[in-house]
């Protein structure tokens, strides 16, 4: 099945979204210039999710993607929620007040974000009233505990990230009357979701990640050249520090059986995750929901199994580990990505490809063909197609498809073959999860004038 160039673009913009920053908010000026992102489903529905949101109380700005297991019903919860617990666990206490003065009394409540949204990134209306209740608790808590010490940003991002995971599991023990609302807060803390989420206020750049999706910093050598730095480590088994983790907070006679095959206790890829309550429950509590919970959630295996060698749960924690980087003129850009993009490429690469389009400037590279024993005929094909793509690199308006362009059709030259490009997207449902998993991108700019400028303040 074949698909002509229009039809690849469409397919690749359909979940096209940029924003660029406003010069001037009236506050500040942002070290931010604007941001791409994109999706590519391989999963039907896609199990991925992206947010991002402008802080309108305190400064800075917010982006982050999720990646869902077992359904997409907890990666859709945390993408909408999470942020707000953010937001709120940066406020003041005087503007905590307020808002709570303001729900006291029916007023209208200060914006606390300004989301900027994709038209297919679903709010789900139908929990948006029990989502309030559960995020004003923890505002009330917040005031009660209030210490008059400013908020620390590293220490409000693991608060809101561990206040959510632990309200989505409260929800789902505490259950809803209505029925639909049952199952909806069930299904979300029996599937799971990792998230990587940046928060950047001038030259402060926070990464908080819980999980496998990744941050990378794409840096311009004095050269020209790119290169990639990691802001975020993953959490799975390639991780010998956070399979150390994870064996310091189980008994000795468990050491077999906690990481079997790459997995958590044989199952779970991800060791840091949202939801996934299988992991963090006791069995008399699983049993007990699972049991009074409503008709569909029975007829689910997933949910009425136990996994083996379960002995002193919980196995799982959703506490992101935080990273903080003071930007610099060179550091020109953000990617966030699941880890669909970083199963398909390195990050060197994501680096380049992403610095040039950026830049539009195409660092010529000597033509690598590896130990391939390449014709003449080959190698002027390899040659003209180098020089139609130095003029079709514009054709993507967008950089975060033009990576995902690349992700999916690379061929082992690293350039761009339409025809492996067609096959990969023209493959059924079924077969697509096959080959690739979801892929989600946030390419952030920054603005190298302001970080200069900050940076000259200091």
């Amino acid at each position: 099945f074949y698909l002509t160039p229009p039809q690849v673009n469409s397919i690749l913009k359909a979940n096209e979204y940029s924003f660029k920053v406003p010069e001037f908010d009236g506050k500040n000026v942002s070290s931010v210039l604007g941001f791409d992102s994109n999706q590519l489903p391989a999963n039907a529905p896609i199990e991925d999710r992206r947010s991002a949101a402008t802080c309108l109380q305190t400064r800075g700005m917010l982006l982050g993607v999720f990646d869902g297991h077992a359904g997409c019903a907890c990666a859709q919860a945390v993408s909408e929620r999470l942020f707000y617990y953010i937001a709120v666990s940066l406020l003041p206490h005087e503007t905590l007040l307020e808002i709570e003065n303001a729900v006291e009394s029916g007023r209208a409540l200060l914006p606390i974000l300004q989301w900027h949204k994709h038209p297919n990134d679903y709010f789900s209306k139908e929990a948006s009233k029990l989502y309030f209740n559960s995020l004003r608790t923890y505002w009330q808590e917040l005031i009660d505990l209030n210490s008059g010490e400013t908020t620390d940003v590293r220490e409000a991002l693991v608060n809101a990230f561990k206040r959510l995971d632990s309200d989505i599991s409260l929800e789902a023990q505490v259950g809803d009357p209505n029925s639909f609302l049952n199952y909806l807060v069930l299904r979300v803390a029996f599937s799971g979701a990792t998230a990587c989420v940046a928060h950047v206020d001038g030259v402060d750049l926070h990464i908080a990640n819980t999980g496998d999706s990744r941050a990378m910093l794409g840096v311009q050598e004095e050269d020209g050249s790119w290169s990639a730095v990691n802001l975020s480590y993953d959490h799975n088994a390639q991780n010998e520090r956070e399979v150390e983790r994870v064996r310091m907070e189980h008994p000795k006679s468990e050491e077999k059986s906690l990481v079997k095959q790459d997995r958590l206790l044989g199952l779970l890829m991800p060791f840091r995750a949202f939801g996934d309550v299988k992991f963090k429950w006791s069995i008399e509590l699983q049993k007990r929901v699972v049991e009074s919970g409503p008709d569909q959630l029975n007829d689910n295996e997933y949910t009425k199994f136990i996994p083996p060698n379960y002995h002193t749960p919980p196995y799982l924690t959703a506490e992101p580990e935080v990273i903080h980087h003071k930007l610099r003129p060179q550091d020109k850009f953000l990617v966030l990505a699941t880890d669909g993009l970083w199963e398909t490429m390195h990050r060197q690469d994501v680096a380049r490809i992403v610095g040039e389009y950026l830049t539009g400037v195409h660092h010529q590279q000597p033509i690598a063909v590896g130990g391939y024993k390449v014709t003449l005929g080959q190698m002027h094909g390899l040659l003209t197609e180098r020089r139609a793509r130095i003029s079709s690199v514009f054709e993507d308006q967008n950089a975060a498809t033009h990576l995902i362009r690349h992700a999916v059709g690379n061929n082992e030259f690293g350039t761009v073959d339409h025809e492996r490009l067609s096959k990969m997207l023209s493959l059924p449902e079924e077969l697509a999860r096959m080959y690739r998993d979801d892929i989600t991108i946030t390419v952030v700019q920054f603005n190298s004038h302001v970080i200069g400028a900050y940076q000259n303040e200091e």
